[in-house]
């Protein structure tokens, strides 16, 4: 472990009867990171983080919080982790602000410090303005902004998100995806679950791809593409195509075509030889309308391991 690691997990394992639901799973979190668990409904997801949160008995495996160890029965740990399920845990006939208070005391604050916390959640969250309605008439997306904030209330280094965005409009999904980004950058770890392969891309550092219990990959994005051996693609849309020897000469391009009006390179990195391309376009003579770039997902790289679409 190295010593800014906030969660270690090794070799987890879970089985109910027959079904091995979580096999050998390991990966590391470390502070201000964005960890992601990729994987369809039923891949595991949420067994995994329910025993890395205490509250399923683990049959093997270790998990280390903060470099020390935790189980159901760690209360140092479990003050750590600031867990938000994918079910809502709120009381529907209160308020946010009534359901952030109730919520403070069971983490142990008192007096002043829930009032501070209460309100600085609130603001976090976006719910100000209607910190006072009862939550029952919130929207699907304030309800789950909320459940976020609850999670966030004691301060954790650990935040846990299972399917946060679940069942939400894309306005909310924006903001609880930035509200995540936030978090990262101010230093907590973030352990996030889902099956939305744009969300992991969007939001996560490291990735781990889940199927039937197992972890069937692991890296950045740009790793986990490589797996699949597919390059990016450029292509300028442009005044001819004479430019299409010098283009196709830069150690950045591995193929070049060019017909129509439209070249199209294959290069290794297009974010990072983009910038080399246009300036060597330009230096030929090529005027350049448009630039489309196109870069292999993490769908292509989950159908490679696992031989089905990510949402089957």
């Amino acid at each position: 472990m190295t010593q800014d690691e906030i969660l270690t997990c090794q070799n987890l394992r879970k089985t109910f009867g027959d079904l091995v639901a979580v096999d050998d799973v390991s990966f590391t979190i470390a502070a201000g990171e964005t960890y992601g668990l990729l994987g369809p409904n039923g891949a595991g997801k949420t067994t995994t983080i329910s025993m890395i949160a205490g509250i399923l008995e683990r049959d093997g495996g270790e998990v280390r919080v903060a470099g020390r160890p935790h189980d159901t029965r760690s209360s140092w740990g479990k003050e750590r982790i600031g867990y938000v399920p994918q079910d809502l845990a709120l009381y529907p006939d209160l308020s946010a602000r009534e359901n952030l208070r109730f919520f403070a005391r069971l983490h142990g604050l008192r007096g002043g410090r829930v009032r501070a916390r209460v309100e600085e959640v609130l603001e976090l969250a976006g719910l100000a303005e209607r910190a006072d309605d009862p939550v029952k008439d919130y929207s699907g997306g304030m309800k789950r902004r909320l459940n976020i904030g609850v999670g966030l209330l004691h301060r954790p280094p650990l935040l846990i998100l299972d399917e946060p965005t679940a069942g939400v409009d894309p306005q909310s999904r924006n903001a609880i995806l930035e509200s995540v980004a936030a978090l990262a950058g101010e230093g907590v770890g973030v352990l996030y679950t889902t099956h939305y392969m744009e969300e992991a891309e969007r939001l996560c550092d490291r990735i781990g791809i889940i199927d039937l219990g197992r972890i069937r990959a692991e890296g950045t994005r740009r790793e986990l593409v490589g797996l699949v051996g597919e390059l990016d693609r450029i292509t300028l849309t442009a005044d001819g195509v004479q430019a299409l020897p010098t283009l196709a000469a830069l150690p950045e391009v591995r193929e070049a075509a060019g017909r129509d009006g439209r070249v199209e390179l294959t290069v290794d990195d297009a974010r990072r030889s983009l910038p080399k391309i246009l300036l060597a376009a330009a230096d030929a003579g090529l005027a350049v309308r448009a630039v489309e770039v196109a870069e292999p997902d993490l769908e292509s790289v989950f159908l490679h391991l696992t031989g089905k679409a990510l949402r089957d």
